[in-house]
């Protein structure tokens, strides 16, 4: 499919005084949580939360700090999510991407709001009836 990006505009909640910070973020369905590199964390004056055990692509694991709130901004969607503090550019995983209702587009390489649902965000909730 190749690699895809999308602009998202990321803020701390927390501090709405603080100006926000405009990014391209790597989109990557395979990952699950966003990610954000140091700097990032500093410039929105994140608070640590606790550590986390991530497995890297090549098995090894590492601790590192998981931050937050973060708000996430994607056109005309948001949510709040937290971060892992890793990596050296956003990366925007499945976690936020399905709370915003995006979609990757293949074709274009490019990251969109679900077009099945234009104005606001769907998600599918729905509880297991077993008997």
């Amino acid at each position: 499919m190749g690699i895809a990006y999308a602009s998202l505009k990321l803020s701390n909640p927390v501090m709405p005084d603080l100006a926000a910070i405009e990014c391209a973020a790597l989109a990557d369905t395979g990952a699950l949580h966003l990610c954000i590199p140091p700097h990032v964390a500093i410039q929105l004056s994140l608070t640590e939360q606790e550590k986390r055990e991530v497995t890297l692509a090549d098995g090894s694991k590492r601790l590192i700090p998981y931050v937050g709130p973060i708000r996430v901004q994607f056109g005309n969607r948001q949510c709040f999510v937290g971060g892992m503090v890793m990596g050296d550019e956003v990366l925007l995983g499945a976690i936020p991407m399905e709370d915003m209702d995006l979609v990757v587009r293949p074709m274009t390489r490019d990251v969109a709001v679900n077009p099945a649902s234009p104005n606001i965000p769907s998600a599918v909730a729905k509880a297991f009836r077993g008997r």
